[in-house]
């Protein structure tokens, strides 16, 4: 009788453990949907740090070039929103059905400016045919890499429309994203840049020396949207924070303009 009763409370044990056990497994995924996974152009970090830290919930970030972002998210990489830094970019993942529908738009925009390092920062004058060579003196001219990075992009739009992309194309130090070309200004590795003025303003080891007027390159324009592979049941509520009015003022603090 003892050894039956020993052996139906070891069963029974044993029984609820494995209850316990299952059940879970079937609450750490869900639990681990709760997090919000976003991809967003490194020029957005500041602004996005200080809004995800008042929306109070679990949110990752991954800062990179826009172009670098795009192709990992058509390589498969886990993410539930992207916030391009240009349209070309998201039209990219788009066109490749990786965009829940309905989620896209049009949301921040911004400035590019000519920055130098603050013991540097004499005010140029940005206008057709500025002597950007003469300024440069066989220095490099930091941008993001002109082809790919969308500040870049926009860089090299405007330079071509004033008339001095020629002069100074084999003077440019492509980099990586925004923020890298920032820092070789920052820190003295080329006396000149190319960057948004949202970055400038995040870098108080530089100085804007001018700014491209707006018609010398396309509008630019930050989209946001929900991915198709989304797996958060708080995408959907994230985006609309970041659109909110709560949200928009960590945006405009930075130098954004608010579209929408």
């Amino acid at each position: 009788m003892t050894i039956y009763r020993r052996s139906w409370i070891k069963a029974a044990v044993a029984a609820a453990t494995a209850a316990f056990l299952s059940l879970t497994s079937l609450a750490a995924p869900a639990a681990a949907q709760e997090k919000v996974t976003v991809f967003a152009a490194a020029s957005m970090k500041n602004a996005l740090d200080n809004a995800n830290k008042a929306w109070g919930r679990d949110v990752t970030v991954s800062y990179a070039a826009s172009s670098a972002l795009a192709k990992q998210i058509e390589a498969g990489a886990p993410a539930d929103i992207f916030i391009s830094a240009d349209l070309d970019w998201m039209k990219y993942v788009s066109d490749r059905k990786l965009v829940k529908d309905g989620t896209q738009s049009s949301w921040l925009g911004n400035r590019i400016v000519l920055v130098a390092a603050k013991d540097n920062a004499a005010p140029v004058e940005i206008k057709s045919g500025f002597d950007l060579a003469g300024l440069l003196k066989g220095g490099r001219l930091a941008m993001g890499e002109p082809n790919a990075v969308p500040a870049g992009k926009y860089g090299k739009a405007a330079l071509e429309k004033l008339g001095v992309w020629s002069s100074v194309e084999k003077s440019v130090a492509s980099a990586e994203s925004v923020r890298a070309a920032l820092a070789l200004v920052s820190r003295g590795e080329a006396p000149y840049g190319i960057v948004y003025q949202t970055d400038a303003a995040a870098d108080s080891g530089v100085a804007v020396v001018g700014t491209f007027p707006e018609d010398a390159h396309p509008p630019i324009i930050y989209p946001i949207a929900i991915l198709s592979e989304s797996k958060s049941p708080d995408a959907e509520a994230y985006l609309e924070y970041l659109k909110s009015v709560k949200a928009a003022p960590f945006f405009e603090k930075e130098g954004f303009t608010v579209l929408n």
